[in-house]
């Protein structure tokens, strides 16, 4: 029998009676898909005769894949339902990010988007109510037929869709109008060419990581939070990803927790991957663009992981 003494401090303190090999396959939500690469480059090779495949799809994807056992590890982007726990999906958290409204930066009012922002309750009458039209309407100038907005939303079940809807004030991603189009790269070109687009990414998405600034050809919308029609100091945090993500651990901008998920329960070398990635594997969380759990949680989810 394999035993493992558990450390929370390192990976690398584990007590392991034999040598990690296999197979992992991974499937699952384009929101954790850029950080699941960097942790299975860096688990293999710290453990040569381990592979890992991994391929994005939507958390809809991930979670039907984990359940049908077509996958090791399901990558989830959204809360996990008591159904879906019925049927047997086991779970940890493992990282945070944020999901923001995009558009296009060759939107022709730009500038008086940045500066005022939208409301909450503006965003679902655009994407929800579909009772705001135009950015002339949404922005209060005087021809409010002025420039139509055009919406895009996921086509695929994705947890970034349903983590915009709940924080607009819808209750999934069902509620969600426009145009249907398949993945965060998907919303991306198509705001980039349609200056009059909105859309929505998760925070991954919207940034260049290897510069931090925000992505060539797109913005993001910035959040009226006060609803005093505009953007006040302390809610403007978009200029970066770090700055957002600084915005997300204060508390400022809301968090989406994401999660790994499988079949019953985690096991043999797959458990050792998740293992690593609550441990070791943190330290590349924040420098690939996502938030930390506190250390609290983690050690939490670990503890769930071993139980």
């Amino acid at each position: 029998m394999c035993v493992i003494i558990v450390s929370f401090l390192a990976y690398n303190e584990y007590l392991v009676s034999q040598e990690v090999s296999g197979t992992i396959r991974v499937s699952g939500a384009f929101a954790l898909y850029p950080l699941m690469v960097i942790w299975a480059e860096q688990y293999e090779k710290l453990n040569p005769k381990v592979t890992i495949e991994v391929s994005a799809g939507g958390a809809g994807k991930g979670m039907t894949d984990a359940l049908a056992g077509l996958v090791d590890i399901g990558m989830i982007s959204r809360e996990i339902s008591p159904a879906e726990v019925a049927n047997g999906a086991f779970y940890v958290a493992v990282a945070q990010g944020a999901v923001v409204a995009t558009i296009s930066s060759a939107n022709p009012l730009l500038n008086t988007i940045l500066a005022q922002g939208l409301t909450k309750h503006e965003f679902y009458d655009i994407f929800v109510a579909q009772n705001v039209t135009s950015w002339g309407q949404a922005l209060g100038q005087g021809n409010v037929t002025q420039y139509p907005i055009h919406v895009y939303t996921r086509s695929d079940a994705a947890g970034a869709a349903d983590t915009w809807a709940k924080f607009i004030g819808a209750k999934s991603q069902h509620d969600l109008k426009g145009i249907g189009v398949y993945a965060d790269p998907g919303i991306v070109e198509a705001l980039k060419s349609d200056p009059l687009g909105i859309g929505y990414n998760n925070l991954a998405y919207a940034y260049d990581n290897s510069t931090g600034q925000q992505l060539s050809g797109i913005a993001i919308a910035p959040v009226d939070f006060k609803g005093n029609g505009r953007i006040d100091s302390s809610e403007n945090f978009y200029s970066t990803k770090s700055t957002l993500i600084q915005a997300v651990q204060a508390g400022q901008y809301p968090a989406q927790r994401l999660y790994l998920v499988t079949k019953t329960q985690f096991t043999g070398v797959t458990k050792d991957f998740v293992t690593w990635i609550l441990t070791d594997g943190q330290s590349y969380v924040l420098q690939s663009g996502y938030v930390p759990l506190t250390a609290s949680d983690l050690s939490t989810q670990l503890a769930k992981l071993q139980s």
